[in-house]
């Protein structure tokens, strides 16, 4: 019951709440933080870059035009 064990010098609806939020929560739970992940060191993250053309982001070492603007010289596409 809500209204079961409230001590006597409560007459405020403030202090109620502020008695079983501090009486009745239940103990924190201990977090455990993992360090944060580095990125392997056989992958190289490029910066996010604008396309010059469509204004698309993509990942790349420079500026210039993403992979769907700009053909792909291996491919000849």
């Amino acid at each position: 019951m809500l209204s079961a064990d409230v001590p006597d010098d409560i007459w405020h609806p403030a202090a109620f709440v502020e008695h079983r939020l501090r009486e009745q929560l239940p103990p924190e739970i201990p977090l455990h933080r993992l360090p944060p992940a580095a990125p392997a060191p056989d992958r190289i993250v490029h910066p996010l870059q604008n396309c010059e053309s469509c204004d698309r982001a993509y990942r790349a070492p420079t500026r210039g035009h993403c992979p769907a603007c700009h053909p792909d010289p291996e491919t000849g596409a």
